[in-house]
């Protein structure tokens, strides 16, 4: 019995992800009856059922649903692989750092100061995504280190916690919710957040566009801009906040939204010095502002 290939690979998780043959065959590119061919195939070479097929659903079998898993860490080991030796033949190596824009608790300037600093250091590049990301970019080769926000997929990776701030809720400030001082999740309910958008423990707030709701929007200069015609709401960490008040924006605190955390996070198997000069320095920055944050609340407590 022979090891499927990777290409069998990239084919089965295809169906078993979109669970519908023409649909797989599209996102492919090719057309259904090699697919279908292609699939029966490896079924007969693993000697298994791999999906259960009717002519109304496809579902996958316990086989398939353990080949799903594997085959997924098997293509993701594949492509970063293929990333990291591309990177390594560089004639100048660099660091890859994940992160979505604006997401970074506004330590990013000191943690590259503080890293730049150390002997260890490479010349650094932004690996830019949208929120969610930023695991998966460090687990396929096309990052290095990241700066994550907390809960995401931890599967492969390492990870030490910077910072935790408060959650907050855009709104229009226009919007009647704009005149309380405080917000619950119920307040929200059947308004609609960005596809994308930081993720928050409570589902009172609806996810998927409404009929006649502004298309999905992940930039933040997009969001801020749909907040502000009342089209959406959007959950902000607190630096974010500060970093982009605006006159048609109000920020308000939501009581039992639990606060958001940042982490810097990075491949289990990483052994780059380049890799660890980072994380010390992103620790030693986390660790230095919550000291002044500390100390400032204490010299304005009566």
């Amino acid at each position: 019995m022979s090891d499927p290939e990777v290409r069998q690979l990239r084919y089965f998780v295809a169906v078993a992800e979109e669970l519908h043959f023409g649909r797989a065959a599209e996102r492919l590119g090719m057309a259904q009856p090699p697919l279908s061919r292609a699939i029966r195939d490896l079924e007969r070479q693993l000697d298994v059922t791999l999906f259960r097929r009717t002519t109304r659903q496809v579902e996958l079998t316990a086989a398939g649903e353990v080949l799903l898993r594997d085959a997924r860490r098997a293509l993701e080991a594949v492509s970063a692989a293929a990333h990291r030796v591309r990177e390594a033949g560089r004639s100048s190596p660099r660091l890859r750092i994940a992160l979505k824009a604006d997401i970074d608790g506004g330590l990013l300037p000191q943690i590259l100061d503080a890293y730049n600093a150390d002997d260890a250091s490479l010349p650094s590049e932004l690996v830019l995504g949208g929120f969610g990301e930023q695991p998966q970019a460090l687990r396929d080769g096309r990052a290095d280190v990241g700066l994550v926000l907390s809960p995401f997929d931890d599967r492969g990776l390492d990870s030490e916690l910077l910072l935790s701030e408060p959650l907050l809720v855009a709104v229009a400030a226009a919007d009647p919710l704009a005149a309380r001082t405080a917000l619950c999740l119920d307040d929200l309910t059947g308004r609609t957040v960005p596809g994308g958008a930081p993720a928050h423990h409570g589902r009172s707030v609806e996810q998927r566009p409404r009929p006649g709701a502004a298309r999905p929007a992940s930039n933040l200069s997009e969001i801020f801009s749909l907040v502000e015609t009342g089209s959406l709401v959007f959950f902000a960490p607190m630096s974010v906040a500060r970093r982009h008040p605006r006159p048609g924006i109000a920020y308000r605190p939501v009581g039992d939204l639990p606060d958001v955390t940042l982490s810097v996070a990075w491949p289990q198997d990483a052994r780059s010095p380049a890799v660890a000069a980072f994380v010390r320095a992103a620790c030693t920055v986390a660790a230095v502002q919550h000291v002044q944050a500390e100390t400032l609340i204490q010299n304005t407590q009566p």
